[in-house]
């Protein structure tokens, strides 16, 4: 059973944001996982409280045993076991690891995971020309948005991509804007510029660059900054002057340093949507 409570709280920039909270009864204790092209995150939720996270490298090389030892030994470290868990939620943007992951959670954690896909439900309106192209991401990301804080909104996520996600004040995911990320970005000038360094992420001592790798940090980190702007600048033209900006992502904290434009920093934006999923699906 789930019931839903609003209220009104400031959001750092002097505005207000509206934001419901879905709250449950009962001891359950779910596992979010989100398989990116990157990273694999992990949630461990009791009730709607996310009591721990993990965010681990993708390995395309790791066998289904590989990988439910390794969720074995996470919940051994939150001090829980398989028999505490009532089900797993998970995302995947990496179809060839869907299924060892989901292997691994049949055989090491007894439970068969709930995936998100199309035709689940989800309390939003996808008006994505094509509703399967949508990755689950970013799904779970419009349908936290749309419970946490409600729209209009942008949801920026800085991943391996950088994606731009457009959810509308009555719940509809429009669609939005796909751009390579940083960390591709970086690799993309080591890998075909002969003499371009591989760096670190991070804020140079000014945006001038006095050398190649504060030259390419700067380029990198407010390149980006200007983009991001940018973009959002074009979205409130169509979402309107209200629109929330909420970023996620792991190198969410290392951009909003450097712009006001992002309002709100919620880096297991996607962990909640799995979690709301979840219980939207499984009610009880």
């Amino acid at each position: 059973m789930t019931f839903t409570i609003c209220f009104i709280g400031a959001n750092g920039t002097g505005g207000k944001i509206q934001k419901s909270f879905l709250f449950y009864y009962g001891n359950t204790m779910l596992l979010t996982i989100d398989i990116g092209n990157t990273n694999l995150t992990l949630g461990l939720y009791e009730g709607s409280d996310l009591t721990a996270h993990w965010r681990l490298a993708t390995d395309h090389a790791r066998m289904p045993d590989e990988y439910g030892l390794q969720f074995q030994g996470l919940l051994e470290n939150a001090k829980h076991n398989k028999r505490d868990l009532t089900g797993i939620c998970l995302a995947s943007v990496v179809p060839q690891l869907t299924s060892r992951v989901v292997q691994a959670c049949r055989e090491y954690l007894d439970q068969e995971p709930f995936i998100v896909d199309v035709g689940i439900k989800t309390g939003i309106k996808v008006k994505y020309e094509d509703p399967k192209a949508v990755g689950a991401d970013r799904i779970a990301d419009a349908v936290a948005v749309n419970y946490l804080y409600e729209g209009p909104a942008c949801v920026i996520d800085f991943g391996t991509a950088t994606t731009f996600n457009a959810i509308t004040k009555n719940g509809e995911y429009l669609g939005g804007a796909i751009t390579a990320g940083i960390t591709l970005a970086t690799e993309a000038l080591f890998t075909h510029a002969a003499k371009l360094p591989r760096i670190d992420l991070q804020r140079p001592p000014s945006i001038i660059g006095s050398n190649t790798v504060h030259a390419m940090q700067s380029g990198l980190l407010f390149g980006y900054v200007s983009m991001v702007e940018g973009m959002v600048e074009r979205f409130r033209q169509e979402l309107g002057p209200e629109m929330k900006v909420i970023a996620t992502g792991g190198l969410a904290e290392i951009v909003a340093q450097e712009t006001s434009v992002i309002q709100i920093i919620a880096p297991w934006l996607t962990l909640e949507g799995l979690r709301i999923l979840w219980d939207l699906n499984h009610p009880r």
